[in-house]
């Protein structure tokens, strides 16, 4: 079986294909197909995945996956949340991101850096399916003062897990993908599939 993911994020991409090869489903990024990103023009997480997935879906002719995620910080309102990727600018650059992150959140004390991480899956079977699968996950944390760990991507360097004491870029990928976001929208969708395959 396989399906198109309608993302360019080479992290993800290696999250979603490990997870998902382990249960025969082939994850193709969009590239191989020569998609380009879609603009993001929804208010919602759901409504960007949708986007994302429907674009995919159509130029593909494949079942298409997308995720869309973000991470939202209570002193911020919520922010960066679904301009994660673009915090510091277009071009994506983690680094930018982070450090941008940590001086607005320079004179906020522990107690007031909760964060979440929020993960919304959308699957399309075609690209005018009117019941898309949806599975979401959310993973409670708050943010350090320091970047800590060299795994993960995004924000993970800066995000502390508190069931392990440590960064998300601390966490092999199995002990990520156990407690995540992603891990957790990933085996709503697998629960799922399971019950009713592509």
């Amino acid at each position: 079986m396989q399906l198109v993911l309608a993302s360019h994020n080479a992290g993800k991409l290696a999250e979603l294909s490990a997870l998902l090869g382990e249960v025969g489903i082939e994850v193709l990024p969009q590239s191989h197909f020569g998609i380009d990103e879609i603009e993001e023009t929804g208010l919602s997480f759901v409504e960007n995945a949708l986007l994302k997935a429907r674009h995919a879906a159509r130029i593909s002719a494949l079942p298409a996956l997308a995720d869309d995620s973000g991470l939202c910080v209570d002193a911020l309102g919520g922010a960066p949340g679904l301009y994660s990727a673009r915090y510091a600018g277009d071009d994506g650059d983690d680094q930018a991101n982070i450090l941008k992150l940590l001086d607005a959140l320079a004179e906020v004390t522990d107690e007031h850096r909760g964060a979440h991480f929020h993960c919304t899956l959308a699957l399309l079977q075609h690209p005018d399916d009117p019941a898309p699968l949806i599975c979401e996950g959310r993973w409670h944390g708050r943010i350090l003062h320091e970047i800590r760990g060299e795994g993960g991507f995004g924000y993970d360097p800066v995000f502390l897990d508190p069931a392990s004491g440590q960064s998300a870029a601390e966490l092999s990928r199995e002990e990520k993908a156990a407690v995540s976001h992603r891990g957790q929208a990933l085996r709503q969708l697998l629960g799922a599939l399971s019950k009713h395959p592509l």
